[in-house]
């Protein structure tokens, strides 16, 4: 008979059947393609405490490389319900709905300033936030009547970037991170939270990171206001930034 019961305090992988603990991983060993590199593959996937551990593809990378597709039955459960996670506080607007917030009670146009920075030359993250066109059906900051937003592109130093906002008078600072090998984005984002400091600016203004491997959490912990990852857009920025100066003004 199958399982059908869902215990949220010991939530397993579904595949088939509910608590069958079904998943599916990929990854790249250092060693020649063989019976020998499959082999070690089940022992990487016993050890990760999979049961019935089957490869069901291999390919050679390159000589001495190869990649493994596996799946197997995860042992392991999880709480679902002990989990709390750091999320920003704030109620997402549509772009009207921001304007028209923006416009009650603040009653000014305010001024965000992004870039990527550091030796990050990528700018599809910060270009979604703030291009007119914005991504995935979301216009960017550009296109909001009560924003004034300036992208100052990639590859922009963190003292670069705190100059044109305090030339700008900026409400916000805006940084996306998407090159993050050997956590070069945290030693980057550090250093612009000690600048922001010396400089005087980090109450002034909103300070708020962005990227594939940030977290609200995260951004906390380095000294930011917000964060925002994967699948969050101009809306959550927008709305989060004009609901936090409010804040601070009532305060």
């Amino acid at each position: 008979m199958l399982d059908k019961t869902l215990n949220l305090t010991e939530v397993k992988p579904y595949g088939d059947t509910m608590n069958d603990g079904k998943v599916q991983l990929s990854f790249t060993l250092p060693v020649p393609i063989g019976p020998e590199a499959i082999e070690a593959a089940k022992q990487l996937l016993r050890t990760m405490g999979l049961d019935n551990p089957l490869v069901v593809y291999t390919v050679e990378l390159t000589p001495g490389f190869t990649f493994f597709n596996c799946y197997g039955n995860l042992q392991h459960t999880v709480n679902y319900l002990s989990i709390q996670v750091p999320k920003v506080d704030a109620v997402v607007m549509d772009m009207a709905e921001a304007d028209a917030y923006i416009k009650e009670h603040i009653g000014r146009k305010l001024v965000m300033v992004g870039a990527s920075t550091g030796t990050d030359a990528h700018t599809v993250g910060i270009d979604a936030i703030m291009n007119m066109k914005g991504y995935a059906g979301h216009f960017g900051l550009e296109r909001y009547g009560m924003i004034e937003a300036y992208n100052l592109g990639s590859q922009v130093a963190n003292e670069e970037l705190i100059a044109k906002a305090i030339e700008l008078r900026a409400d916000a600072i805006l940084i996306s991170q998407t090159v993050t090998q050997k956590d070069v984005h945290i030693e980057n984002l550090t250093r612009f939270i000690e600048m922001a400091e010396a400089e005087g600016i980090r109450d002034r203004m909103v300070l708020v990171c962005g990227g594939p491997r940030i977290s609200h959490e995260l951004a906390k912990e380095l000294g930011f206001d917000a964060g925002f990852g994967v699948n969050t857009y101009a809306t959550d920025v927008s709305s989060y930034v004009a609901q936090e100066i409010v804040r601070r003004s009532t305060k």
